[in-house]
């Protein structure tokens, strides 16, 4: 039993595919269905039910996977850990956003990466938390910025920033004439909402004590989405404060939300055992020092109670 056959046992474990397995491990199709035969041999067990469209791993397979996937990470760690003992802040780093983030943060974080450790690449990919956190444990990503808490005991994580939620209301509603808007005024004027599988949905719930509101059916898929929604008078929204420099809607009026704690908690998460601990601890201490405009920093302990 080799490093390399295990290798080739994760890769087609993920894929489901002798091809996509083989091309990810960069050797022919036969090179890998050779060594995992050989595996399967010296194991005496049968590792994947190959009758199926896609193949999958057998019950037994599914154990042996996920211990073959623990050794294969923990090659490739002591691997790293030797070339970043060099310089942790030259190498290159898979980052997961939110899609109610990243448009509206990102711009900051790559001029302060820029800015601030010039050997430092960031490769940004959108992502839903679920997906996230599931490319997370999958090591596909590295690090993800997403709104917490995040109770994962596999996962480190930390508090960036707090950003609070507006209220964005149409220009000409009796709200709008408002500094600050109650939330329970927000919830009667209908309140619109991002579709079902949107962290941000449960986050202004949650934020501004709404779990068991009922909102408009009318649901959008974006942020601008619902701006535009506003501007025509269908409703009114909740917008996070790092979105409310970029509107594109006209007829939009935005008010700070008159209740104590409406706001998320955004913060960095990466896998305790990763190999770029000491970068991301790094870039984690960078970010939270240099808050953007309209959050303001997050007291030690305090996770958020943001859902994500």
């Amino acid at each position: 039993m080799t490093l390399q056959e295990l290798r080739y046992l994760v890769a087609l474990a993920d894929s489901g595919h002798f091809g996509q397995a083989a091309e990810a491990c960069f050797v022919s199709q036969s090179t890998l269905s050779t060594g995992l035969k050989k595996l399967e041999e010296y194991l005496g067990v049968t590792l994947f039910d190959r009758s199926l469209k896609r193949v999958v791993p057998t019950p037994i397979g599914r154990e042996i996977v996920d211990s073959a996937r623990r050794i294969v990470e923990e090659a490739a760690r002591i691997r790293d850990v030797a070339n970043f003992a060099k310089d942790p802040m030259d190498r290159t780093i898979h980052l997961g956003v939110i899609p109610t983030l990243g448009p509206y943060y990102l711009p900051h974080v790559l001029t302060l990466v820029r800015e601030t450790f010039p050997k430092l690449r960031l490769l940004l990919r959108e992502e839903m938390t679920p997906h996230m956190l599931e490319h997370l444990a999958e090591g596909k990503l590295d690090a993800g910025l997403l709104a917490l808490p995040i109770l994962d005991p596999t996962l480190e994580v930390r508090p960036l920033f707090e950003e609070p939620f507006l209220a964005a209301v149409p220009a000409e509603h009796p709200l709008a004439r408002r500094k600050t808007v109650p939330i329970d005024d927000l919830a009667a004027a209908g309140l619109l909402l991002l579709e079902e599988g949107h962290c941000l949905r449960d986050q202004a719930l949650e934020a501004c004590h709404l779990e068991g509101l009922r909102s408009e059916e009318i649901r959008a898929t974006s942020l601008e989405t619902l701006r535009q929604m506003v501007a025509m008078g269908l409703g009114v929204t909740l917008i996070p404060a790092l979105a409310s420099g970029t509107s594109t809607a006209q007829g939009v009026a935005l008010r700070e939300v008159a209740k104590p704690g409406a706001s998320r908690t955004i913060g960095l998460v990466w896998r305790r055992r990763s190999p770029l601990a000491v970068t991301l601890g790094q870039l984690a201490d960078t970010l939270a020092g240099s808050l953007p405009p309209g959050t303001k920093g997050v007291k030690p302990g305090n996770s958020g109670r943001s859902l994500g």
